[in-house]
């Protein structure tokens, strides 16, 4: 074998591994993004949420509505540049068809949360997450927000984000806007 025949060899080799990896760093809904549940288990009801204005309420309570959960926080500026695509791409345009978006204020008292709501100028609701018990029922609590996690009518997972990509986003979009009119939407 040449010096020539070995090298072409080689960079064959060499360039067949990088697609390889590369391939592998594609989003795949079956990669490990910190969760512990996954689209099409039924998501946790076994917690109360606590919002930022005294209210309570509950998955068990919301069945029945497409509920879309964001793991959030006011230090988290990956969440600071999803919620306004929140808040108007999905919270505005669906609030009235029976979607409820909460915000699960991750680890922060009820002030911070408050002036975390009124400096975003959101009008969906935070919930407090003292502990992040509530998010440890979704995701390991040693993994990171922004995170989305998208319920459907029957309590099933059917749509899962971490951190913000416009192309995810639109993607969860036309999920939950199948959800909310009725469609079969596409778990991911």
């Amino acid at each position: 074998m040449n010096i020539k025949h070995l090298l072409i060899t080689c960079l064959l080799s060499i360039t067949t591994l990088l697609a390889a990896a590369q391939t592998t760093n594609v989003a795949d809904p079956n990669v490990d993004c910190g969760y512990i549940v996954k689209t099409g288990d039924v998501a946790p009801t076994d917690f109360e949420l606590v919002l930022n204005d005294g209210t309570k309420t509950s998955l068990k309570q919301l069945r029945g509505k497409v509920v879309i959960l964001q793991f959030t926080a006011s230090w988290c500026s990956v969440c600071r540049e999803e919620m306004p695509h929140l808040e108007k791409e999905i919270w505005q345009a669906y609030k009235d068809k029976g979607l409820v978006l909460i915000g699960v204020d991750r680890d922060e008292p009820l002030e911070k949360v408050q002036g975390f709501h009124q400096t975003m100028n959101i009008s969906y609701p935070l919930a407090l997450d003292p502990g992040a018990d509530i998010f440890g029922r979704f995701a390991n609590k040693k993994s990171g927000v922004t995170r989305n996690v998208v319920i459907d009518r029957d309590g099933k997972i059917v749509y899962l984000t971490r951190l913000y990509d416009k192309q995810e986003f639109a993607s969860m979009l036309k999920s939950v806007d199948a959800l909310v009119n009725n469609k079969t939407a596409s778990i991911n």
